[in-house]
């Protein structure tokens, strides 16, 4: 695909670090763009759920599932947008906001007793013994009580 770096203009990075408030300094976005060419292999302009999939860190998350329901399409622009969430520079609130959409199954703005119960079990898979899941799946445990976001 040649030189990914030659494809983005200086205004181009301008934007995308005012996208992600700063995070990122203009050679760390240029090293991003050329990461983002070699995923979007069939040069699409943006990254699909299997391409995703490919970044081994990514597809051994066990919570990468929910993620992808937040991330599958994403163009450039969201693709440093979202890593930028993941950024040790990044705000307490925007890893708040993050962690909130991945427990928030359904979208509606608020984590339920379900949510939490869903993610408990995508995070331990087979490592949950069947006495563990009955415990949870118990009509006594079923609470609720709503986690807005804010």
């Amino acid at each position: 695909m040649g030189n990914a770096s030659s494809m983005l203009t200086q205004y181009d990075i301008e934007e995308v670090q005012e996208h992600c408030n700063y995070l990122f300094s203009q050679q760390e976005i240029v090293s991003l763009y050329e990461r983002f060419c070699q995923l979007d292999r069939s040069a699409k302009g943006f990254i699909s759920e299997d391409e995703f999939l490919s970044i081994p860190e990514f597809s051994l998350n066990p919570l990468s599932k929910r993620l992808l329901r937040m991330v599958d399409g994403l163009n450039f622009k969201d693709f440093v947008s979202f890593l930028s969430t993941f950024s040790a520079k990044a705000s307490v609130q925007q890893k708040i906001e993050l962690i909130f959409k991945v427990y928030d199954i359904d979208g509606k703005g608020k984590v339920i007793f379900k949510d939490l119960v869903e993610v408990l079990r995508d995070q331990t898979g087979s490592f949950m013994t069947e006495e563990q899941r009955e415990i949870i799946d118990h009509p006594g445990l079923k609470m609720e009580v709503e986690v807005p976001i804010d």
